[in-house]
C-alpha cells in the first residue's frame, strides 16, 4: 500500500551488487506472500529488469532472481505465463548450466512451478531446453538438487504422454530408478512420483518404467517409515497395474500384491488409497489375477477399510475393489460373501449420508450377479431396496431349482415368506424370478 514495489524496482539496477540482490530478495518475499502482491510485481514491470543482466550477475543474485520467478509463478497459470512472455525461461536455462548447485536448484524450482500449471506451460519449459539439464541435475551429488530436479521432471511429465516421452527420451527413467533405494525419504518421494507420472499415460511408458528393474526394489518403499514414500510407492505400482493383465501378472509374480496388502493393513486414511486401487485394478483384469488377490488374503483388509475409514472416497475405492474381485465367477463372489461384507455394503448403499459416488460403488451389483452363496444373500432379503432386490431374487431363482437343501433352508429362515411380500410388475424380470422360486415348492407351502 505504501508503494514499496515501485521503490524497490530502481534498486535492481544499483551499482552495489549486495543492494541489487537484497532488493530482489525483498521482491521475492513480497511476491511469495500472496497472488495480489505477485501481480503487483508483474504490473510494475520488474521481471524484464530482474533478468536483463542475469548472465553477468554473481551466483547470489542468480539464486535470488530464480526465487522471485518461482514466487510469482506459483500462484496461477496467468502469472506463470507472464514469466514465459518476458523471456525468463532462457535465463533460467543459463542458471541450470551454472557451476553452483544452489543456482541450479533455484532454477529447477522455478521451472517446476511454471510447468505444473498446464500442458502449454510445461511444453514451454521443454522447448526452452530444460529437460536434458534437469536430467543432469538428478545425477549431481547434492541431495537437495536431486530432489527438486526429480520433482520438476514429475511436474513436466504429468500432463500428457508426449511430455512424459520427452523426459523419457533424455534417459531420465534409468537415473530415477537407481535412486529408489536412496535413504533420503524426501528424494524417494519425488523419484517415485516422477516414475508414476511417466508410467500412468500408456502401456509403452509403463513397460519402460518396469524395464528399468524397479521390481522388487520398489516394494521396500511400501514398508518405509515415511507415509508419503509408502503412498507414492503404492501409486507407482497402481499406475503400472492398471494398464494390462501382463503388467499386473508381473506385479503378482514379484510379490507385489502381498506387499500392497501389508501396506494397506499398516496405514490409515488416504495413504491406503493407491493400494486399495491397485488391488481393484489387478483383480479386474482376469479370473486368475482376481484369485491371486484372494489367495494373498486381499479381501479382509479391504473389508477393514470399508468399516474403519470415514472418508467416502476411500470407502468407495474399497467397495469398487471388492466388486472387481467378486465379479468374475460364483467362486470369486463367494469369497467376498463369506467375508460378511454384503450387509456392510448394503448399509452404505441405503445410508442417506453416503455420497452418490460411494452409493454407485457399493451397489453390490458386480458381486450379486455372480454370487450363488445363499447364506450370505438371505439376510439381505429383509432389508434390500427394490433396485438391489431383483439381483438377489435372481440368484435365488438360479440356485433353488437345483438344490434341495437350499430349498428347505429358504423356507425355515423366512426367505420364501419374504418373497411373497414383494410386489413385482406383472411380466417383469423380477416377477419371472419370483415365479421360478415359487415353482420349486408345492402350492400349499407357497400359500
Amino acid at each position: 500500500n505504501s508503494g514499496v514495489v515501485c521503490l524497490l524496482r530502481p534498486l535492481l539496477l544499483d551499482v552495489v551488487p549486495s543492494i541489487r540482490q537484497t532488493a530482489a530478495l525483498a521482491l521475492g518475499r513480497l511476491a511469495d506472500y500472496d497472488v495480489d502482491l505477485a501481480e503487483a510485481v508483474v504490473k510494475a514491470g520488474i521481471l524484464p529488469q530482474l533478468i536483463c543482466s542475469l548472465p553477468e550477475e554473481n551466483r547470489y543474485y542468480k539464486k535470488t532472481a530464480a526465487f522471485v520467478l518461482r514466487a510469482v509463478a506459483k500462484h496461477s497459470p496467468q502469472l506463470a505465463q507472464a514469466i514465459v512472455q518476458c523471456g525468463a525461461l532462457e535465463m533460467l536455462v543459463i542458471c541450470l548450466e551454472d557451476f553452483d548447485p544452489g543456482v541450479k536448484e533455484g532454477a529447477s524450482w522455478a521451472f517446476g512451478y511454471i510447468a505444473r500449471h498446464s500442458p502449454e506451460l510445461s511444453q514451454a519449459v521443454v522447448d526452452a531446453g530444460a529437460v536434458p539439464l534437469l536430467v543432469l541435475c538428478i545425477q549431481e551429488p547434492e541431495i537437495a538438487l536431486k530432489r527438486i530436479a526429480a520433482s520438476t521432471l514429475s511436474d513436466i511429465s504429468k500432463h500428457s504422454p508426449e511430455l512424459a516421452q520427452t523426459v523419457v527420451d533424455e534417459g531420465a527413467i534409468a537415473h530415477l530408478a537407481q535412486m529408489i533405494p536412496n535413504p533420503d525419504a524426501k528424494l524417494k518421494r519425488q523419484v517415485l512420483s516422477a516414475l508414476s507420472q511417466i508410467a500412468k499415460h500408456s502401456v509403452d511408458l509403463a513397460e519402460l518404467v518396469v524395464e528399468a528393474e524397479i521390481f522388487p526394489v520398489v516394494l521396500t518403499c511400501l514398508k518405509d517409515s515415511d507415509e508419503y514414500v509408502k503412498k507414492n510407492g503404492a501409486t507407482l505400482i497402481r499406475e503400472i497395474a492398471k494398464h494390462t493383465p501382463e503388467l499386473s501378472q508381473l506385479i503378482v509374480n514379484s510379490g507385489g500384491v502381498a506387499a500392497v496388502i501389508d501396506c494397506i493393513g499398516s496405514c490409515r486414511g488416504t495413504v491406503r488409497l493407491p493400494g486399495i486401487m491397485t488391488l481393484g485394478y489387478v483383480a479386474a483384469h482376469s479370473e486368475n489375477l482376481s484369485m491371486a488377490v484372494i489367495v494373498s488374503k486381499g479381501i479382509p483388509p479391504l473389508c477393514v477399510c470399508l468399516t474403519e475409514e470415514h472418508e467416502d472416497h476411500i470407502k468407495a475405492a474399497a467397495a469398487w475393489a471388492l466388486g472387481q474381485i467378486g465379479r468374475h465367477t460364483a467362486e470369486h463372489a463367494r469369497h467376498v460373501a463369506v467375508a460378511n461384507m454384503l450387509p456392510t455394503l448394503l448399509d452404505i448403499f441405503v445410508d442417506t449420508r453416503s455420497s452418490e459416488d460411494l452409493k454407485m460403488k457399493a451397489t453390490l451389483k458386480n458381486i450379486l450377479q455372480k454370487c450363488t452363496y445363499l447364506p450370505a444373500l438371505e439376510p439381505l432379503l429383509h432389508e434390500a431396496p427394490p433396485c438391489i432386490m431383483k439381483h438377489i431374487i435372481g440368484q435365488f431363482s438360479k440356485v433353488l431349482p437345483h438344490d434341495i437343501k437350499a430349498r428347505r433352508l429358504f423356507v425355515t429362515t423366512g426367505g420364501l415368506k419374504k418373497v411373497q411380500e414383494i410386489k413385482a410388475e406383472p411380466g417383469s424380470l423380477l416377477q419371472e424370478y419370483i415365479d421360478t422360486i415359487n415353482n420349486c415348492y408345492p402350492e400349499e407351502i407357497v400359500r
